[in-house]
Protein backbone atom coordinates (compact mmCIF):
# COMPACT_ATOMS: atom_id res chain seq x y z
CA UNK A 1 0.00 0.00 0.00
CA UNK A 2 2.76 2.45 0.94
CA UNK A 3 4.85 1.50 -2.09
CA UNK A 4 1.97 2.00 -4.51
CA UNK A 5 1.03 5.38 -3.02
CA UNK A 6 4.70 6.49 -2.97
CA UNK A 7 5.10 5.54 -6.64
CA UNK A 8 2.01 7.58 -7.53
CA UNK A 9 3.28 10.62 -5.62
CA UNK A 10 6.72 10.22 -7.18
CA UNK A 11 5.23 10.32 -10.66
CA UNK A 12 3.20 13.42 -9.85
CA UNK A 13 6.22 15.27 -8.43
CA UNK A 14 8.30 14.49 -11.49
CA UNK A 15 5.47 15.73 -13.72
CA UNK A 16 5.30 18.92 -11.64
CA UNK A 17 8.99 19.49 -12.31
CA UNK A 18 8.59 18.81 -16.01
CA UNK A 19 5.42 20.86 -16.39
CA UNK A 20 4.83 23.22 -13.44
CA UNK A 21 1.22 23.89 -12.59
CA UNK A 22 1.32 27.66 -12.98
CA UNK A 23 -1.79 29.59 -13.81
CA UNK A 24 -1.64 31.07 -17.30
CA UNK A 25 -3.80 34.06 -18.13
CA UNK A 26 -6.25 33.07 -20.83
CA UNK A 27 -5.78 34.73 -24.22
CA UNK A 28 -8.34 36.73 -26.08
CA UNK A 29 -9.55 33.75 -28.08
CA UNK A 30 -9.07 31.06 -25.38
CA UNK A 31 -11.16 30.66 -22.26
CA UNK A 32 -9.91 29.45 -18.87
CA UNK A 33 -11.51 26.04 -19.40
CA UNK A 34 -9.72 25.68 -22.74
CA UNK A 35 -6.40 26.53 -21.10
CA UNK A 36 -7.00 23.93 -18.38
CA UNK A 37 -7.93 21.27 -20.94
CA UNK A 38 -4.78 22.01 -22.93
CA UNK A 39 -2.67 21.76 -19.79
CA UNK A 40 -4.23 18.41 -18.91
CA UNK A 41 -3.53 17.05 -22.40
CA UNK A 42 0.09 18.18 -22.20
CA UNK A 43 0.50 16.66 -18.74
CA UNK A 44 -0.98 13.32 -19.84
CA UNK A 45 1.30 13.28 -22.85
CA UNK A 46 4.31 13.76 -20.56
CA UNK A 47 2.96 11.03 -18.26
CA UNK A 48 2.83 8.59 -21.18
CA UNK A 49 6.40 9.45 -22.21
CA UNK A 50 7.52 9.10 -18.60
CA UNK A 51 5.94 5.66 -18.21
CA UNK A 52 7.46 4.53 -21.52
CA UNK A 53 10.95 5.49 -20.30
CA UNK A 54 11.45 8.18 -22.96
CA UNK A 55 12.44 10.88 -20.47
CA UNK A 56 14.89 8.99 -18.25
CA UNK A 57 17.91 11.08 -19.28
CA UNK A 58 16.22 14.48 -19.05
CA UNK A 59 17.65 16.68 -16.30
CA UNK A 60 15.40 18.29 -13.71
CA UNK A 61 16.12 20.45 -10.69
CA UNK A 62 15.34 18.68 -7.44
CA UNK A 63 15.40 20.03 -3.90
CA UNK A 64 16.95 17.57 -1.48
CA UNK A 65 16.88 18.03 2.28
CA UNK A 66 19.82 16.73 4.28
CA UNK A 67 20.31 16.60 8.03
CA UNK A 68 23.31 18.34 9.52
CA UNK A 69 25.46 16.25 11.85
CA UNK A 70 25.88 17.90 15.28
CA UNK A 71 29.45 18.69 16.27
CA UNK A 72 29.00 16.78 19.52
CA UNK A 73 28.42 13.57 17.59
CA UNK A 74 31.64 14.05 15.63
CA UNK A 75 33.56 14.16 18.90
CA UNK A 76 32.48 10.65 19.84
CA UNK A 77 33.18 7.22 18.41
CA UNK A 78 29.46 6.43 18.25
CA UNK A 79 27.52 6.60 15.03
CA UNK A 80 23.86 7.60 14.71
CA UNK A 81 22.78 3.95 14.56
CA UNK A 82 24.33 3.29 17.98
CA UNK A 83 22.17 5.80 19.84
CA UNK A 84 18.92 4.75 21.44
CA UNK A 85 15.77 5.26 19.36
CA UNK A 86 14.46 8.06 21.58
CA UNK A 87 17.75 9.98 21.50
CA UNK A 88 18.09 9.41 17.77
CA UNK A 89 14.58 10.71 17.07
CA UNK A 90 15.23 13.73 19.29
CA UNK A 91 18.46 14.55 17.47
CA UNK A 92 16.74 14.21 14.09
CA UNK A 93 14.12 16.73 15.20
CA UNK A 94 16.78 19.12 16.53
CA UNK A 95 19.00 18.89 13.46
CA UNK A 96 18.09 21.68 11.04
CA UNK A 97 17.24 20.66 7.51
CA UNK A 98 19.51 21.99 4.82
CA UNK A 99 17.63 22.12 1.52
CA UNK A 100 19.89 21.91 -1.47
CA UNK A 101 19.00 22.19 -5.13
CA UNK A 102 20.51 19.54 -7.38
CA UNK A 103 20.26 18.87 -11.08
CA UNK A 104 19.72 15.16 -11.63
CA UNK A 105 18.35 12.93 -14.33
CA UNK A 106 14.81 11.65 -14.02
CA UNK A 107 16.22 8.14 -13.57
CA UNK A 108 18.08 9.27 -10.42
CA UNK A 109 15.33 11.63 -9.26
CA UNK A 110 12.74 8.84 -9.26
CA UNK A 111 14.59 6.92 -6.52
CA UNK A 112 15.32 10.07 -4.47
CA UNK A 113 11.71 11.24 -4.56
CA UNK A 114 10.43 7.72 -3.89
CA UNK A 115 12.54 7.48 -0.72
CA UNK A 116 11.31 10.89 0.44
CA UNK A 117 7.66 9.99 -0.09
CA UNK A 118 8.10 6.65 1.70
CA UNK A 119 9.57 8.45 4.71
CA UNK A 120 6.50 10.69 4.82
CA UNK A 121 4.00 7.86 4.47
CA UNK A 122 5.54 5.32 6.86
CA UNK A 123 4.50 5.55 10.51
CA UNK A 124 7.74 4.47 12.18
CA UNK A 125 6.11 4.01 15.57
CA UNK A 126 3.60 1.62 14.06
CA UNK A 127 6.39 -0.22 12.25
CA UNK A 128 8.22 -0.69 15.55
CA UNK A 129 5.07 -2.02 17.21
CA UNK A 130 4.45 -4.48 14.36
CA UNK A 131 8.08 -5.62 14.40
CA UNK A 132 8.02 -6.27 18.15
CA UNK A 133 4.69 -8.09 17.89
CA UNK A 134 5.92 -10.34 15.07
CA UNK A 135 9.14 -11.03 16.93
CA UNK A 136 7.30 -12.04 20.09
CA UNK A 137 4.84 -14.35 18.29
CA UNK A 138 6.77 -15.66 15.28
CA UNK A 139 10.41 -15.00 16.10
CA UNK A 140 13.18 -17.60 15.88
CA UNK A 141 16.53 -17.13 17.63
CA UNK A 142 19.43 -19.35 16.57
CA UNK A 143 22.27 -19.78 19.06
CA UNK A 144 25.37 -21.25 17.43
CA UNK A 145 28.51 -22.79 18.96
CA UNK A 146 26.84 -23.94 22.14
CA UNK A 147 29.68 -26.41 22.54
CA UNK A 148 31.95 -23.47 23.43
CA UNK A 149 29.90 -23.00 26.62
CA UNK A 150 30.47 -26.55 27.85
CA UNK A 151 32.75 -26.88 30.86
CA UNK A 152 33.79 -29.39 33.45
CA UNK A 153 32.38 -27.14 36.16
CA UNK A 154 35.79 -26.24 37.54
CA UNK A 155 35.95 -23.26 39.85
CA UNK A 156 38.71 -21.37 38.06
CA UNK A 157 39.77 -20.09 34.65
CA UNK A 158 37.46 -19.54 31.68
CA UNK A 159 34.95 -22.15 32.91
CA UNK A 160 33.47 -19.56 35.26
CA UNK A 161 32.74 -17.26 32.32
CA UNK A 162 31.17 -20.13 30.38
CA UNK A 163 28.80 -20.90 33.24
CA UNK A 164 28.01 -17.21 33.55
CA UNK A 165 26.92 -17.10 29.90
CA UNK A 166 24.76 -20.19 30.42
CA UNK A 167 23.08 -18.59 33.43
CA UNK A 168 22.39 -15.44 31.42
CA UNK A 169 20.73 -17.54 28.71
CA UNK A 170 18.44 -19.34 31.16
CA UNK A 171 15.81 -16.63 31.74
CA UNK A 172 15.83 -15.55 28.08
CA UNK A 173 15.13 -19.06 26.78
CA UNK A 174 12.61 -19.78 29.53
CA UNK A 175 10.73 -16.54 28.89
CA UNK A 176 11.40 -13.01 30.09
CA UNK A 177 11.28 -9.39 28.94
CA UNK A 178 14.40 -8.14 27.18
CA UNK A 179 15.00 -4.44 26.61
CA UNK A 180 16.04 -3.65 23.04
CA UNK A 181 16.58 -0.41 21.15
CA UNK A 182 13.08 -0.85 19.69
CA UNK A 183 11.40 -1.41 23.02
CA UNK A 184 10.86 -4.34 25.43
CA UNK A 185 10.45 -7.78 23.81
CA UNK A 186 8.92 -10.78 25.59
CA UNK A 187 10.63 -14.08 24.73
CA UNK A 188 7.92 -16.42 26.07
CA UNK A 189 6.73 -17.52 22.61
CA UNK A 190 9.99 -17.18 20.66
CA UNK A 191 11.47 -20.39 19.27
CA UNK A 192 15.08 -20.97 20.35
CA UNK A 193 17.31 -23.25 18.27
CA UNK A 194 20.80 -24.04 19.54
CA UNK A 195 23.59 -25.80 17.65
CA UNK A 196 27.15 -26.86 18.23
CA UNK A 197 29.89 -29.21 17.09
CA UNK A 198 29.84 -31.57 20.05
CA UNK A 199 32.82 -33.70 19.00
CA UNK A 200 35.07 -32.76 21.95
CA UNK A 201 32.22 -31.95 24.35
CA UNK A 202 28.71 -33.27 24.80
CA UNK A 203 25.34 -31.64 25.53
CA UNK A 204 25.30 -33.21 28.98
CA UNK A 205 28.22 -30.94 29.91
CA UNK A 206 25.82 -28.00 29.84
CA UNK A 207 24.09 -26.89 33.03
CA UNK A 208 21.14 -29.18 33.84
CA UNK A 209 18.79 -26.18 33.92
CA UNK A 210 19.82 -25.17 30.39
CA UNK A 211 19.52 -28.74 29.11
CA UNK A 212 15.95 -28.85 30.37
CA UNK A 213 15.06 -25.73 28.41
CA UNK A 214 16.29 -27.32 25.15
CA UNK A 215 14.36 -30.61 25.28
CA UNK A 216 14.42 -31.66 21.59
CA UNK A 217 17.80 -32.90 20.37
CA UNK A 218 18.70 -33.74 16.78
CA UNK A 219 21.99 -35.19 15.57
CA UNK A 220 23.06 -34.26 12.04
CA UNK A 221 24.82 -36.72 9.73
CA UNK A 222 27.89 -35.93 7.65
CA UNK A 223 27.32 -34.58 4.15
CA UNK A 224 27.39 -37.19 1.41
CA UNK A 225 28.54 -36.87 -2.18
CA UNK A 226 24.94 -36.44 -3.32
CA UNK A 227 24.54 -33.60 -0.82
CA UNK A 228 27.57 -31.86 -2.33
CA UNK A 229 26.11 -32.23 -5.82
CA UNK A 230 22.88 -30.59 -4.67
CA UNK A 231 24.80 -27.78 -2.97
CA UNK A 232 26.70 -27.14 -6.21
CA UNK A 233 23.63 -27.07 -8.44
CA UNK A 234 20.40 -26.21 -6.63
CA UNK A 235 20.94 -22.88 -4.79
CA UNK A 236 20.71 -19.68 -6.81
CA UNK A 237 24.08 -18.55 -5.44
CA UNK A 238 25.79 -21.94 -5.79
CA UNK A 239 29.56 -22.04 -6.22
CA UNK A 240 29.26 -22.96 -9.89
CA UNK A 241 26.86 -20.08 -10.58
CA UNK A 242 29.16 -17.66 -8.76
CA UNK A 243 32.14 -18.72 -10.84
CA UNK A 244 30.20 -18.41 -14.10
CA UNK A 245 29.12 -14.88 -13.18
CA UNK A 246 32.65 -13.95 -12.05
CA UNK A 247 34.24 -15.13 -15.29
CA UNK A 248 31.58 -13.41 -17.38
CA UNK A 249 32.72 -10.05 -15.99
CA UNK A 250 35.97 -10.64 -17.88
CA UNK A 251 34.16 -11.73 -21.04
CA UNK A 252 35.01 -15.42 -20.50
CA UNK A 253 32.21 -17.94 -20.99
CA UNK A 254 32.57 -21.01 -18.72
CA UNK A 255 30.39 -24.11 -18.60
CA UNK A 256 30.47 -26.88 -16.00
CA UNK A 257 29.49 -30.33 -17.26
CA UNK A 258 27.53 -32.74 -15.07
CA UNK A 259 30.51 -35.07 -14.68
CA UNK A 260 32.65 -32.10 -13.55
CA UNK A 261 30.16 -31.34 -10.77
CA UNK A 262 30.13 -35.03 -9.81
CA UNK A 263 33.94 -35.09 -9.69
CA UNK A 264 34.15 -31.96 -7.52
CA UNK A 265 31.57 -33.45 -5.14
CA UNK A 266 33.45 -36.76 -5.01
CA UNK A 267 36.77 -35.09 -4.22
CA UNK A 268 35.20 -32.89 -1.54
CA UNK A 269 33.66 -35.95 0.08
CA UNK A 270 36.94 -37.89 -0.02
CA UNK A 271 39.04 -35.04 1.40
CA UNK A 272 36.54 -34.54 4.21
CA UNK A 273 36.93 -38.20 5.11
CA UNK A 274 40.75 -38.24 5.05
CA UNK A 275 41.40 -34.75 6.44
CA UNK A 276 39.34 -32.68 8.87
CA UNK A 277 35.64 -32.73 8.04
CA UNK A 278 34.67 -29.11 7.49
CA UNK A 279 31.42 -29.86 5.65
CA UNK A 280 30.34 -27.78 2.67
CA UNK A 281 33.15 -25.28 3.28
CA UNK A 282 35.37 -27.78 1.50
CA UNK A 283 33.68 -26.89 -1.80
CA UNK A 284 34.93 -23.32 -1.56
CA UNK A 285 38.61 -24.26 -1.39
CA UNK A 286 38.29 -26.97 -4.04
CA UNK A 287 36.44 -24.66 -6.43
CA UNK A 288 39.05 -21.94 -6.00
CA UNK A 289 41.80 -24.43 -6.82
CA UNK A 290 39.94 -25.65 -9.92
CA UNK A 291 39.40 -22.08 -11.19
CA UNK A 292 42.80 -20.73 -10.18
CA UNK A 293 44.42 -20.64 -13.64
CA UNK A 294 41.27 -19.47 -15.39
CA UNK A 295 40.82 -16.63 -12.92
CA UNK A 296 44.41 -15.50 -13.48
CA UNK A 297 44.23 -15.67 -17.29
CA UNK A 298 40.63 -14.47 -17.70
CA UNK A 299 41.46 -10.87 -18.75
CA UNK A 300 43.62 -12.17 -21.64
CA UNK A 301 41.04 -14.76 -22.70
CA UNK A 302 38.07 -12.45 -23.14
CA UNK A 303 35.64 -13.87 -25.68
CA UNK A 304 36.76 -17.50 -25.23
CA UNK A 305 34.47 -20.37 -24.28
CA UNK A 306 35.77 -22.91 -21.77
CA UNK A 307 34.16 -26.21 -20.81
CA UNK A 308 35.15 -27.69 -17.45
CA UNK A 309 34.67 -31.45 -17.37
CA UNK A 310 35.69 -34.24 -15.02
CA UNK A 311 39.08 -34.68 -16.70
CA UNK A 312 39.90 -30.99 -16.22
CA UNK A 313 38.98 -31.22 -12.52
CA UNK A 314 41.13 -34.31 -12.01
CA UNK A 315 44.11 -32.66 -13.71
CA UNK A 316 43.88 -29.63 -11.47
CA UNK A 317 43.49 -31.63 -8.22
CA UNK A 318 45.25 -34.95 -8.90
CA UNK A 319 48.53 -34.23 -7.09
CA UNK A 320 46.86 -32.62 -4.11
CA UNK A 321 44.31 -35.40 -3.62
CA UNK A 322 46.99 -38.12 -3.85
CA UNK A 323 49.25 -36.36 -1.33
CA UNK A 324 47.24 -36.55 1.90
CA UNK A 325 49.64 -34.32 3.83
CA UNK A 326 49.50 -31.65 1.12
CA UNK A 327 45.72 -31.73 0.90
CA UNK A 328 45.48 -30.91 4.60
CA UNK A 329 47.16 -27.57 3.94
CA UNK A 330 45.69 -26.69 0.52
CA UNK A 331 42.24 -28.28 0.45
Amino acid sequence: MVRQRAEELTEERILDELFPQTEDAPGTDESASDVEARRRRTREKLRTQLNNGELEDRMIELRVESKAVPMGMLATNMGPDQFGPEIQDLMERLMPSQPKDRKVSIREARQVIFDQECDKLIDREKVREMAVQRTENSGIIFIDEMDKLCSERSAHGPDISRQGVQRDLLPIIEGSTVNTRHGPVQTDHILFVAAGAFHSAKPSDLMPELQGRLPIRVELNDLTKDDFVRILTEPRNAQTAQQLALMSTEGLTVRFTDDAVEEIATIAFQVNRTAQNIGARRLQTIMEKVMEDLSFDAPERSGDKVTIDAQYVRQRLAEIVEDEDLSKFIL
